[in-house]
């Protein structure tokens, strides 16, 4: 198991936590993570590009010279695909891009992003991480003495509206909550800054 030093918002060492192998210890799986992150990205799209077929693009509707006898090619309408302000032969319409993937792949990729931040060093374990009032202030203090200098991901036990829009308008700083955690947020989010109880759900929910 992986021992891990607790720090206080202060960025002072205050104790030391065991973590689950089970959740944080595992040999990261590429693959899955791969998959699971493209299917994240892929359910993001809105999949609302639209193109105009030659039936419905204005104008077109008479037949621009007979059939035989001019010396051109024959055309049956202005507005078919070759010509200049025509319709699209094969372009995109509407449609959905969402697609499901099994609970066991989508188990083992998190754990895998979860496990690639420990052997990147890249986790930190709060004591506790309580905000009295809105202030960005605070969040930006903590981070700056716990050394984080670009991305970051702020994971809380239970959304926590002080911490979400506290952090809000700091550039590069994501929050969530344990319940809306995802592969794509943590292996995007730079440092994962979350608190032992946090933490605890966590390897709740994953082992």
């Amino acid at each position: 198991m992986a021992n891990v030093n607790v720090y206080d918002m202060a960025g002072n060492v205050v104790a030391e936590t065991t973590l689950s192998d089970a959740v944080f210890g595992i040999e990261p799986n590429v693959s899955a993570m791969h998959a699971v992150v493209k299917n994240y990205l892929a359910n993001q799209r809105q999949g609302t590009q639209s193109t105009l077929t030659r039936s419905e693009v204005r104008g077109g509707g008479r037949k621009p010279w007979r059939q035989k006898g001019t010396g051109h090619a024959r055309q049956g309408s202005i507005r078919a695909p070759q010509w200049t302000h025509g319709g699209v032969a094969i372009g995109p319409k509407p449609r959905s891009y969402r697609y499901s993937l099994n609970k066991k792949l989508r188990r083992l990729a998190m754990k895998s992003a979860l496990s690639t931040k420990v052997q990147e060093g890249q986790l930190i374990v709060l004591d506790t991480l309580t905000m009295d009032e809105y202030k960005t202030k605070t969040i930006a203090a903590m981070l700056k003495a716990l050394g984080v200098e670009k991305k970051a991901l702020i994971v809380t036990a239970e959304a926590d509206a002080k911490v979400y829009r506290s952090a809000n308008n700091i550039a590069g700083v994501k929050t969530a909550a344990v319940n809306t955690l995802n592969v794509y947020d943590i292996l995007n989010g730079g440092k994962f800054i979350a608190p032992k109880n946090a933490i605890a759900k966590i390897e709740e929910v994953f082992a």
